[in-house]
C-alpha cells in the first residue's frame, strides 16, 4: 500500500506504485488534464514517474508559476526537433529557459526572421501530434554512441561525472535533458519565435559561432496574444526612441555607455532630484557629497580592490594609483569617521546623489538601463542595534511615498544569510529578525529568498511594477556588518564604552539614469504636469501676436512654470499637432481676442478646450496641480 499525502493533508492510497498522473486522475479527469508535473520532497518530476514509497506530493497545474517554465523547456525541445526536420546538418547544443521564454543554440546556417513562419508551422505539426515526452536513462557510453555525430553533445556528455545520462524522447526525436517535461507536446497551445542572434559555443569567442533562436510559449493562445501585444506596446514606449524624439538625452561614440542629458532632459532630472531632496529632508536625512576618485588604499580597505577591481576605472596621479568610484559607500565611511558620536546622536541618516562609474561590456549596454556612468541615490544610516526595526520601517514608508508619486506599485523580497558570510550567528539573527519585524509591522506581503543575502548582511529588495505590468528591481535596503568593521566605525554607548554601529545601505531610485528610462516607458513620454520637461507651450496665431505670447510666457515663468513659445511660421493646426506629438500637457492658443481680453484659450493633451480663461484662474489651477505632484490632469471647465 502506497500512501500519498496531498497539500491539503488528504491522503490517497494505492495498491501498486502510482504515477503522478494516477494520483491526478484519482482526484478527477478534469483536474488531471491541467496537470503538468509533480513535486516530491522539493524535486520536480514528470507525471509518469512511478512513486515507490509513501510521499508528500504537490501536483503542478497550468496555474502554478513553476508550470510555465516546464512548458517552455518542453517548447525548446519542440523547436529543436522542428529545426532538425527542416535544416539538414543542423547540430543542436543547449536550449535553456530564460525570462519570458527560451532559446536554443544551434550550429547551422544563419536564420532570418523571414524563416520563422516555416519553423513555427513545423512546430505546430509536432504540437498537434501530441507526442508524449518520455524520459530514458542510458549509460555514458550509450549516450556517446547515440550522439556520435554531434560534437557539442559529446562534449557535454564527456564533461558529466554521472555514469548514467538522462534523455528525453518525443516521437523519433531524442535530446539530452534532466527534465521534467509536460506530459505531451499538445499542452503547448501558443508558441512564437521572437528573434535570432549569434552566440559562441560555451560563450567563448575562440569557439564556433552558433545561431541562437529565441521563442516563447503559453498554455493559452489568449495569453500569447496578450504577451505579443505587450511586446508591441513596449516597443512603442522604448525609452531610447521616445527620449530621442522628445530631446531628453542621447548617446555618443565618444563616450560609450555614458548618457548626455539635453536641456529638456535636465529639466526633468532636476525635478526628480528636487522631489528626492524634499522627501529626504522631511524624513530627517542630511545630504552629503564625496569625491569621484579616491586612492587605491581606500579601495583595498573597503575590499573593492580585491573583489571588484575588474569593474573599476583606474588612473595614476603623482605615482599613486586611484580608482573612479563604482559606489559611494567607502567615501561615506570616511565622512562618518570625521565625527565623534554618542548613542544619542544616532540614527544618522546621510544621503548622496553620487556619480559612479562601472565598466560594463559593450554588448551589455542598453540605453539608460545599462550604462557605465550613472548616479545613485545612496543613503547610509548609522544606528544602534535596537534601532534596526524602526529605521527599516522608516525606509519602507519613504519608499512607498516616493514610488506612489509616479503611480508605481511594488513588492518586497527579503534575502537571508548566504553560505559564505561574515559576522556571528547572533549578529545575523539580530539583523534578520530586525528586517522581518519591520516587514511584519509594515504589513505588506513579502517573499523570502533563503540564502540570497549579501555576504555582509541580509537585505530587502524592492521590485517596482510599471504601467505594462513589468517589474524592475530598483530599490534595495541592505544591513551591513562589514564596512563598519573594516573602517573601525564606533559610537559611545550608554555604558560609556565604544560600540560598533549597524549600517544600512539603501537606494530608492537606484540608478537615477535607469529610473529615468523606466519613467519614460512607464508614462510612454506623457508625463504628469509636475514632471513634464515642458509644461506649457504657447502658440501665437500670427507673427503680430508673438510679443504678447512672449509676455504671457514671462508671466508663467515667474511662477516657475516651464513653458515655450512656438513662433514658427507654420499653421496653427500643425503647431497644435506637433505639441500633441511632443506630449506637452497644456497648449495655449493666443489670438487677438485673448490679447485684448487678457485671457487664454487652453487645450489639454486629451483634446479638451477651454476659452476665455483668465491668466490668474489658469495659474491658480496649474500651480495647485504642480505643488500636489498629482498624476491627475486638470479640468479648466468654469
Amino acid at each position: 500500500m502506497i500512501n500519498i499525502t496531498l497539500p491539503d493533508s488528504s491522503i490517497k492510497s494505492f495498491d501498486e506504485y502510482p504515477t503522478g498522473m494516477d494520483v491526478a486522475l484519482s482526484i478527477s479527469e478534469g483536474f488531471a488534464r491541467n496537470c503538468v508535473a509533480m513535486e516530491i520532497d522539493g524535486k520536480l518530476l514528470d507525471l509518469n514517474t512511478k512513486i515507490e514509497s509513501d510521499s508528500s506530493l504537490r501536483l503542478i497545474t497550468t496555474k502554478d508559476g513553476d508550470a510555465v517554465e516546464i512548458l517552455r523547456h518542453s517548447a525548446a525541445h519542440v523547436m529543436a526537433e522542428a529545426v532538425q526536420n527542416l535544416y539538414d546538418g543542423a547540430l543542436l547544443t543547449i536550449g535553456p529557459v530564460v525570462e519570458d521564454g527560451f532559446y536554443y543554440d544551434i550550429d547551422m546556417k544563419p536564420v532570418s526572421e523571414d524563416q520563422f513562419p516555416a519553423i513555427e508551422a513545423e512546430m505546430n505539426k509536432i504540437i498537434k501530434a501530441k507526442k508524449p515526452f518520455e524520459r530514458k536513462v542510458v549509460s555514458k557510453a550509450e549516450a556517446l554512441e547515440m550522439f556520435n555525430d554531434n560534437k557539442y553533445k559529446k562534449e557535454l556528455i564527456e564533461a558529466l561525472e554521472d555514469q548514467e545520462i538522462s534523455l528525453y524522447q518525443q516521437g523519433g526525436f531524442v535530446d539530452l535533458c534532466r527534465g521534467p517535461h509536460i506530459p505531451h507536446t499538445g499542452m503547448i497551445k501558443g508558441v512564437k519565435l521572437m528573434k535570432t542572434s549569434g552566440a559562441y559555443w560555451r560563450a567563448d569567442q575562440s569557439r564556433e559561432q552558433l545561431q541562437r533562436l529565441y521563442g516563447t510559449a503559453f498554455f493559452d493562445k489568449k495569453e500569447l496574444k496578450e504577451y505579443l501585444h505587450l511586446i508591441e506596446e513596449a516597443k512603442k514606449r522604448d525609452h531610447r526612441k521616445v527620449g530621442t524624439r522628445l530631446g531628453l538625452f542621447s548617446f555618443h561614440q565618444e563616450a560609450p555607455g555614458m548618457p548626455f542629458f539635453h536641456a529638456k532632459g535636465m529639466e526633468m532630472w532636476n525635478v526628480l532630484l528636487e522631489y528626492w531632496r524634499h522627501e529626504h529632508k522631511a524624513a530627517g536625512y542630511v545630504e552629503t557629497k564625496t569625491p569621484v576618485m579616491l586612492n587605491r588604499k581606500l579601495w583595498e580597505q573597503s575590499g573593492h580592490w580585491e573583489n571588484y577591481r575588474e569593474n573599476m576605472y583606474t588612473s595614476v596621479v603623482d605615482d599613486e594609483e586611484y580608482a573612479i568610484k563604482p559606489m559611494n559607500c567607502p567615501g561615506g565611511m570616511l565622512l562618518y569617521k570625521t565625527g565623534s558620536y554618542s548613542y544619542r546622536d544616532l540614527p544618522l541618516r546621510a544621503g548622496e546623489i553620487g556619480l559612479v562609474h562601472r565598466h560594463e561590456f559593450s554588448g551589455a549596454l542598453s540605453g539608460l538601463f545599462r550604462v557605465r556612468a550613472f548616479h545613485q541615490d545612496d543613503a547610509h544610516i548609522f544606528m544602534t542595534p535596537d534601532q534596526i526595526e524602526s529605521e527599516i520601517l522608516g525606509v519602507l514608508r519613504l519608499v512607498e511615498r516616493i514610488y506612489s508619486r509616479f503611480g508605481l506599485g511594488f513588492h518586497l523580497e527579503l534575502s537571508t544569510r548566504p553560505e559564505k558570510s561574515i559576522g556571528t550567528d547572533a549578529q545575523w539573527e539580530e539583523a534578520t529578525n530586525g528586517l522581518k519585524s519591520a516587514l511584519d509591522t509594515y504589513g505588506k506581503e513579502y517573499l523570502i529568498n533563503e540564502g540570497d543575502g549579501a555576504f555582509y548582511g541580509p537585505k530587502i529588495d524592492i521590485h517596482i511594477k510599471d504601467a505594462l505590468g513589468r517589474t524592475w528591481q530598483c530599490g534595495t535596503v541592505q544591513l551591513d556588518m562589514a564596512l563598519p568593521e573594516r573602517f573601525d566605525l564606533t559610537y559611545k554607548g550608554a555604558d560609556n564604552e565604544k560600540h560598533r554601529p549597524i549600517m544600512i545601505h539603501r537606494v530608492i531610485y537606484g540608478s537615477i539614469e535607469r529610473f529615468f528610462g523606466i519613467l519614460v516607458e512607464h508614462f510612454a513620454g506623457k508625463f504628469p504636469l509636475w514632471l513634464a520637461p515642458v509644461q506649457v507651450v504657447i502658440l501665437p496665431i500670427n507673427d503680430e501676436l508673438a510679443p504678447h505670447a512672449a509676455t504671457v510666457s514671462a508671466r508663467l515663468s515667474e511662477h516657475g512654470i516651464r513653458c515655450e513659445v512656438d513662433n514658427r511660421t507654420e499653421s496653427l493646426k500643425k503647431k497644435i499637432r506637433d505639441a500633441q506629438i511632443n506630449y506637452t500637457p497644456l497648449i495655449l492658443t493666443v489670438g487677438e481676442k485673448e490679447r485684448d481680453s487678457d485671457t487664454l484659450s487652453v487645450r489639454t493633451l486629451d483634446g479638451n478646450v477651454t476659452m476665455g480663461l483668465s491668466i490668474d484662474a489658469f495659474l491658480d489651477k496649474v500651480l495647485k496641480n504642480i505643488r500636489s505632484r498629482t498624476l491627475e490632469g486638470i479640468s479648466f471647465e468654469k
